[in-house]
């Protein structure tokens, strides 16, 4: 959750949309990471390259197309954190980029590769050869051909001319934003949640993303890259949808890759591709480059954001946090921190800047709750501070609400589940009597994560290793899936894997 996003005022929308759209709190609240590198398979069919690919050499003699591309970068930019400066990273991406060119259809053909400071595992291109690639993909990836495939797969992308394709059908079809921004009442969570709907990309069609996978794979093996690195990071970010799963959830929505069921088939049709080209053991992984690039990188939220750790929200600039129960995922979005657990138990808290000391009680009845139980609403304090209790329904939904005035800020607690639902009061009263003000040693001694590049010695093992990530409380499973380890898969001294910590 950023700072800046306290500074609005706030509506009713959340309650109204449970209420009208009839959805679990689960889906309200969980982000539905989107990216072209997660859609579904279809027929292996029209994978041929446009014969007049549109890149940076000949968007900018189309008036049209250059502004759609320029227009859209600096937006990308203040979506997505901006750009992440790190200039062996820099240096590193350069490199794989460089080698993808020269194999290229038009080696002359120039590409702009932003990376951007996002945890989001995300890539994606815009016509006139915009790519870019957030620093998450690349903390996942494990040597350059898996970065290389990523990159070689968007530039198909532009090779084919897709985004033109895409962008024509945007202007006549309106993305979805994040369901929480869109449901805010006010003209600036409003207009935040049309530009989050305008950048979402788009999905490629299916055909679309295979074409793209099979010019991508077939220039990775040109290059000199290992082939299959397509495949083992497809695999990857399976991998990682898997671990991001609430316990228990069976609600597709909340893994950026189950709507799209067919990813086993993709992945074995990018190991076909890949056979194409050569045998397993073709081409280089480049691993130590990559690795030494990727040492040192942010790992997940930024100080601005806040950090989450393990069952654990920290916001050190706000000077707050609070802890979620047992069996919840926290998800720390631009406008709000939201946590979903067993039982369709969900938790969204944020806040808003206030002048003087408004009445807790007259601010729980100002109309930004749909559905509010008047009779229920109670002043009280909570650790010396002016705060207030409420109940809501709307339809099948119980809502627990609680606001609490901390200095300048109101912040709001707001606990859903289903009618009757056992498990509301105590998900509620868990996460309310964690809150706390952090004190000034605390704040300063919060520091973010980073990924940590370390060489396996004599006596370590995968619990040793493990160990070392921070965070979370699946270390061990953490641990395996940054460095892409096989079921039974182990290390060996002498190899170089990644941690995280501070």
């Amino acid at each position: 959750m950023i700072l800046g996003s306290l500074n609005s005022p706030t509506g009713n929308g959340w309650l109204q949309a449970a209420r009208r759209r009839n959805l679990a709190p689960a889906t309200l609240l969980l982000a539905f990471l989107s990216g072209c590198q997660v859609l579904n398979v279809g027929k292996e069919d029209a994978l041929g390259p446009s014969s007049n690919p549109v890149t940076v050499d000949n968007v900018t003699k189309n008036d049209r197309l250059a502004k759609l591309s320029a227009e859209q970068h600096p937006r990308i930019l203040a979506t997505y954190g901006g750009e992440y400066k790190d200039a062996k990273l820099e240096r590193m991406v350069a490199k794989v980029v460089g080698n993808l060119t020269t194999v290229s259809d038009n080696p002359t053909h120039t590409y702009r590769i932003t990376i951007l400071n996002s945890p989001n595992i995300n890539a994606f291109a815009l016509p006139g050869g915009y790519l870019y690639v957030t620093r998450g993909l690349l903390a996942l990836a494990n040597d350059s051909a898996e970065l290389s495939a990523v990159i070689a797969h968007e530039m198909g992308h532009v090779i084919a001319n897709h985004g033109i394709e895409r962008q024509q059908r945007e202007q006549e079809a309106q993305i979805a934003g994040r369901v929480v921004s869109e449901v805010l009442q006010d003209d600036s969570a409003g207009r935040e949640a049309l530009i989050r709907g305008k950048l979402r990309m788009a999905q490629f069609s299916r055909n679309q993303e295979l074409q793209a996978d099979a010019i991508g794979i077939k220039m990775i093996g040109e290059a000199g890259y290992d082939p299959f690195a397509a495949a083992r990071f497809l695999q990857s970010m399976a991998s990682y949808a898997d671990f991001r799963t609430v316990s228990g959830a069976t609600d597709a929505s909340l893994d950026f890759l189950a709507s799209h069921p067919s990813a086993p088939q993709r992945i074995e049709l990018a190991r076909g591709h890949a056979r194409r080209v050569g045998a397993p053991g073709v081409g280089t992984t480049d691993r130590d480059s990559f690795l030494q690039g990727i040492d040192g990188i942010l790992y997940g939220d930024t100080p601005e954001e806040g950090y989450v750790r393990g069952r654990s929200f920290v916001h050190p600039l706000l000077g707050v946090s609070f802890t979620v129960p047992d069996g919840f995922v926290i998800d720390n979005s631009a406008d709000a921190v939201m946590a979903t657990g067993p039982g369709e138990v969900a938790v969204r808290f944020d806040g808003t800047q206030v002048s003087g000391s408004p009445s807790m009680t007259d601010y729980m009845r100002s109309g930004w709750v749909t559905g509010l139980d008047g009779a229920s609403v109670t002043a009280t304090t909570f650790n010396g501070m002016p705060a207030a209790s409420a109940k809501a329904r709307a339809d099948r939904w119980e809502f627990d609400i609680f606001v609490v005035n901390a200095g300048d800020r109101i912040y709001r607690f707001l606990t859903a589940a289903p009618t009757g639902s056992t498990a509301l009061t105590p998900a509620s009263q868990t996460v309310i009597q964690s809150f706390r003000l952090l004190t000034p040693q605390e704040k300063a001694n919060i520091k973010p994560l980073r990924i940590r590049v370390v060489t396996v010695r004599p006596g370590d093992t995968l619990t040793s290793l493990s160990n070392q990530i921070m965070g979370t409380e699946r270390k061990l499973d953490l641990f395996r899936l940054i460095n892409a380890l096989p079921p039974g898969g182990t290390v060996s001294v002498g190899d170089k894997v990644k941690v995280i910590s501070e």
